[in-house]
């Protein structure tokens, strides 16, 4: 039986874009560590166990409303659904959003974390893709073509 159980989906809102699955979790078991790894992109995270909420100063530059609405998005969630939650961003500058458990956890939903995230991803779609030409232009210096961008 694994150590974790993952779940992850990637917000990808653009029309031409399919949402898509991040590679294994990482074994470690706290937020934090996942946080403080070097190579990670998270841009925020929170975790029922520890019943914390992080925020990466790396994004520090993101309007504060916009940090308020990620906060009360990751702690609802962990108040909800239980475990932890990631905003993560892959190689591509696409914005994931990334759940798991302990597998002693057995108050955690998956099913209910799925369809949760997936409600964030439809309720906060110009919030989210709001972030992801963010992290492309500022943290990635990509040329950005707006046209792509355009919403409905």
């Amino acid at each position: 039986m694994p150590a974790r159980y993952p779940s992850a989906e990637c917000t990808d809102t653009s029309e031409t874009r399919k949402a898509r699955e991040t590679g294994k979790a990482r074994e470690t078991g706290k937020a934090r560590d996942i946080m403080d790894m070097t190579e990670s992109r998270v841009l925020c995270a929170a975790s029922a166990y520890e019943q914390k909420y992080y925020f990466n100063k790396a994004f520090d530059r993101i309007p504060d409303d916009i940090k308020d609405q990620l906060h009360i998005i990751c702690v609802l969630f962990t108040e909800d659904i239980g475990g932890i939650i990631l905003f993560e961003f892959d190689e591509e500058g696409h914005l994931c959003i990334r759940t798991e458990a302990a597998a002693s956890d057995y108050n955690y939903d998956e099913i209910g974390a799925a369809l949760e995230v997936k409600e964030i991803q439809r309720q906060r779609r110009d919030m989210l893709n709001g972030l992801e030409l963010y992290y492309r232009a500022v943290i990635l210096g990509q040329p950005l073509d707006l046209e792509d961008w355009q919403l409905e």
